[in-house]
């Protein structure tokens, strides 16, 4: 049996919230000498981490070279003397796992603050040591998960500010160093004549900078586009932790309008996204497109527009370009037009269509309903989120300008929510108007079918021809079960 050594190494530890008399690495260090001189140590080596959590052993340097170098020298070194047990860990698991490391190689851990030992009953006291700091580790971070919940619902967010805002005291306020001209690049990019490209180059050409660091921002392609795709700029605060979105308290730099405008753009640019696909095949210059089919080759016509001397020409083709298949749009619409005059509406048909608006009516009653409820919740929050304004700023957390700006914000959505649910009202919606309105154009097809919309008229060529159409050169038909 190897003989006791009198020799000890130190190990402190302080976190950046524990920046308290009692918790000083100088305070520990004392404490911890008057323990060693009175248990008749010496002191070995002492290993001090400053600014780091006992919630994980990783991210502790100093601790994993403390162990190594106990490891080493474990046949010089009696015992590891802490302050308290929780400087090694505030994890049960890990503060487990470390004492057994220590001692297997021999090595006791001596707390200044808490009675440690090797008897049975030693060692029940520190594992319940352990588990209360790892307790109180876990109340607090409930407390902070709850907290910041907390403060995400009231519309304040939880990190730092895109560019264009700062964060003082607890709340977003405006970057006046940049905010009017990130703002302008707004304005810029919803005219949809620059690429995110040429928005990095304006901007950056601007050299902005950060309010609070000084430092100058650097745009790319990239960042330009998670600046665009950003609604905390229209005054939304989006989590992916929590998967909601709330109204927030700081200032908006673009109305929703400007906002969504700007997502329609940069949908336009992407060509991954599905909703190209859409946008062209309801492009409204060709309504035709892939309901007429080829009689030689029975692919569906698609549609584009050329270029020739006396300007641009547009053109029904089909997609496998069989000779003399141009055919010219007036020619393609002016058959369709022939087709619809002659199309008679059989009774069943107009029952189907009567039947078909009965259910779009209840449906469009019922999204009236739940959008009157939003709408209600909306104005509730405007309101509170007004009076929690009113407040910062006779606290003085708003300056008397930042207030009026913000207010006045406030004031014109609040009025666009009663315009929106006065809009709502179900009774401007009368059905047996509407019925007979939809019975007079049912029995005039090419009038009803021009007066309708790109995706309309689509929805009516299906409902009308749902085998669809071929062009037979000239003229269109309707295709029949027959074709090939």
């Amino acid at each position: 049996m190897r003989s006791i050594h009198k020799r000890a190494v130190l190990y402190l530890r302080v976190s950046t919230e524990e920046q308290l008399d009692n918790f000083s690495l100088a305070t520990q260090e004392n404490i911890c000498r008057k323990e060693a001189d009175k248990r008749g140590y010496s002191i070995e080596k002492i290993f001090k981490e400053e600014g780091k959590s006992a919630k994980t052993i990783a991210g502790r340097p100093t601790l994993i070279k403390l162990l190594e170098y106990c490891r080493k020298n474990k046949r010089r070194i009696g015992a590891l003397i802490v302050y308290r047990l929780d400087r090694l860990s505030r994890q049960t698991g890990d503060y487990l796992a470390i004492r057994k490391k220590l001692t297997d190689i021999g090595i006791t851990i001596i707390s200044t603050a808490e009675p440690t030992g090797e008897s049975p009953t030693e060692k029940l006291i520190e594992t319940i040591l352990a588990g209360f700091a790892q307790l109180d580790n876990d109340i607090r971070a409930e407390r902070s998960r709850n907290g910041m919940y907390t403060r995400f619902m009231s519309g304040l967010p939880n990190g730092n500010p895109p560019p264009g805002y700062l964060m003082v005291n607890g709340y977003v306020v405006k970057d006046v160093n940049i905010f009017d001209q990130l703002k302008k690049a707004w304005d810029i990019m919803a005219t949809g004549t620059k690429s995110s490209r040429e928005m990095a180059e304006i901007l950056d050409s601007y050299r902005l900078k950060s309010g609070k660091t000084g430092r100058i921002y650097k745009f790319t392609k990239k960042n330009i586009f998670r600046i665009f795709r950003n609604k905390y700029y229209m005054g939304v605060i989006v989590s992916k932790t929590y998967q909601k979105e709330v109204l927030a308290q700081h200032v908006p730099m673009v109305s929703k309008e400007l906002f969504d405008k700007v997502q329609e753009i940069v949908d336009g640019r992407n060509h991954n996204k599905a909703e190209i696909v859409l946008r062209n095949r309801n492009n409204e210059d060709f309504p035709l497109r892939r309901f007429v089919k080829c009689k030689k080759c029975n692919l569906a016509f698609s549609g584009s527009w050329s270029r020739g001397r006396g300007g641009r020409y547009a053109y029904y083709h089909c997609r496998a370009r069989c000779k003399n298949a141009n055919v010219k749009i007036m020619d393609m619409h002016t058959s369709f037009t022939k087709l619809l005059k002659a199309k008679v509406v059989a009774q069943e048909y107009t029952a189907f269509y009567m039947s078909f608006f009965e259910s779009m009516y209840e449906k469009r009653l019922t999204r009236i309903k739940q959008k009157q409820i939003r709408t209600a919740s909306q104005i509730h929050k405007l309101r509170d989120l007004r009076q929690t304004l009113i407040e910062k700023n006779l606290s003085g957390i708003y300056s008397d300008a930042d207030f009026k700006e913000q207010l006045g914000l406030i004031e014109e959505q609040l009025q666009n929510m009663a315009i929106i649910s006065k809009e709502a009202s179900l009774n401007k919606y009368a059905k047996d108007n509407a019925k007979a309105y939809i019975e007079k154009i049912v029995t005039d097809l090419p009038k009803a079918y021009e007066a309708c919309d790109i995706r309309q008229k689509r929805t009516l060529i299906s409902l009308l021809f749902p085998r669809g159409l071929i062009w037979n050169y000239p003229g269109l038909t309707v295709r029949n079960e027959n074709s090939s």
